[in-house]
């Protein structure tokens, strides 16, 4: 199986401020149920996370996800809200809505919706987990 991954950079505003934020997208077919998205820290550091493509996608249209992280419609038609709540702190991003929509269409065209199991390597996830 060939892997195909998709890379994304959009500019991300902290929820209520000016200041923009450097985030790096990217998709593998290879783990076709999760996207991550990266924030540039301070420093140039990079700060990931990993979460379902699938949430990704409903939360394009209503709120989804009850965890660390959340994703809603912006109160206006240009933005998509992701907040991130973990144990250091929490932060809400106002996201560019037709960029994020463009990455996952672009995901879609690698991996249709549905059709991830047929794209996902479980002997290479047997093998990432023991180490043989």
């Amino acid at each position: 199986m060939s892997t195909n991954t998709i890379h994304h950079e959009q500019i991300a505003a902290l929820y209520g401020t000016q200041t923009p934020i450097q985030t790096r997208w990217s998709y593998d077919s290879a783990e076709p149920f999760a996207v991550t998205v990266a924030f540039c820290a301070e420093r140039g550091r990079w700060v990931e996370w990993i979460f379902s493509r699938d949430l990704l996608i409903e939360g394009l249209s209503e709120p989804a996800g009850l965890g660390d992280l959340r994703v809603r419609p912006g109160e206006d038609t240009e933005t998509l809200v992701l907040e991130i709540h973990s144990p250091s702190g929490e932060a809400t991003f106002e996201l560019d809505l037709d960029a994020t929509e463009d990455f996952l269409q672009t995901t879609l065209e690698l991996v249709p919706a549905g059709t991830e199991v047929d794209h996902f390597d479980v002997e290479r996830l047997i093998n990432d987990l023991t180490g043989i």
